[in-house]
């Protein structure tokens, strides 16, 4: 089975993933954490410009943060760039800069689990590693016609494929990734075109619509929140988010959660006092903002908000900044566009 696959991956295989054929682990691992979560294609840049910038473990452990973080703007899962940094440097501090290849060493690196673990052991070391992503858990689940799909199914079925052609395990890993998402897609799996279909014991049977199983997810809920662009002269006010949590070590605006039904204005012109103990007059809207995030759906509204007295209070880390500055620090990506476009000292009205 195996023979065959390989032999439709080194003619089909993807021409448009950017790190397809690299066998530095450094890279596979930094390319391995920005696919986490993201389409293959949308990391390809940003993998690129990370590369160009950090383009080994040294120079990652020795960055600052918030330079790490300006690169993985718009990427987003920001936890997956502090634990990028932080796993460099468990890297060059424990192994000397090298990075290590037993799996039960790559898992003990920030950030790095199952999936990422197996990749770069069998990509960039050629151990016979599984490395099941969401593309081969289809792809697994449907050959083997598994109910359950459990990582155990999945372990199982995966290390057998890999045995059977042990000189090649990167690439088997790759091939039922790319298989997964060219042929055995989620909805209308094109199994004529599929080298494996002979084999494929829910298309034999019937049930490649229920393989693998499906379970549903309840609808996220609404958070409401306010942000205020305080303004004080020509400058802005910024704060920065602690590290360790949601989109930990970005920079924002101050804001306030708001119990529905709430007007705005009055909260922020409070918190504002109480929280920073600015004195700001807190004024139009600038603009509605609506971002989903993996737990739940945020509805931010943007008001313009001028100081009037006082000095920040807060223990955040803050800065007022000027004209040329917002680009130096990162946002989070849909606060991004709205800094470009209105509160970008340049575009003050």
């Amino acid at each position: 089975m195996a023979v065959a696959l390989l032999k439709w991956f080194d003619t089909r295989q993807r021409d448009d993933i950017a790190w397809r054929g690299e066998r530095d682990p450094y890279a596979i691992l930094v390319a391995e954490v920005m696919a986490q979560q993201t389409r293959v294609e949308t990391a390809a840049p940003y993998h690129r410009r990370f590369m160009g910038r950090f383009p080994d473990v040294w120079t990652l452990a020795d960055a600052e943060e918030d330079e790490v973080l300006g690169l993985w703007e718009g990427l987003g899962y920001y936890a997956r760039a502090r634990n990028l940094r932080r796993a460099a440097r468990r890297v060059v501090s424990e192994y000397g800069g090298r990075i290590p290849r037993a799996v039960s060493e790559l898992r003990t690196l920030p950030g790095v689990g199952p999936y990422t673990a197996g990749a770069v052991a069998s990509v960039a070391f050629g151990l016979p590693e599984p490395a099941v992503d969401g593309n081969a858990r289809r792809v697994l689940s449907r050959l083997g016609d598994l109910e359950t799909a459990s990582p155990s199914d999945l372990d199982r079925a995966a290390r057998a494929l890999l045995a059977t052609v042990p000189e090649r395990p990167g690439d088997v890993n790759q091939a039922l990734m790319d298989l997964g998402s060219a042929v055995c897609t989620p909805r209308r799996p094109r199994c004529g075109a599929c080298p494996l279909s002979s084999r494929c014991l829910a298309l034999r049977r019937g049930t490649i619509g229920e393989r693998p199983p499906r379970s549903r997810r309840a609808r996220s809920p609404e958070r409401v929140e306010a942000a205020a662009v305080v303004r004080r002269g020509r400058r802005v006010l910024v704060l920065r988010r602690p590290s360790d949590g949601l989109l930990g070590g970005l920079w924002d605006f101050p804001s306030v959660r708001l119990p529905s039904p709430t007007p705005p204005a009055p909260a922020l012109t409070r918190v504002l006092r109480e929280g920073f103990g600015l004195d700001c007059s807190v004024g139009e809207e600038i603009r509605v903002l609506r971002h989903a995030f993996s737990h739940f759906r945020l509805r931010l509204t943007v008001h313009q908000a001028r100081w009037r007295s006082g000095e920040v209070t807060n223990p955040r880390p803050h800065r007022w900044i000027g004209r040329g500055e917002f680009g130096d620090l990162a946002f989070p990506a849909y606060l991004r566009r709205l800094v470009d476009e209105e509160i970008s000292p340049r575009n003050a009205r």
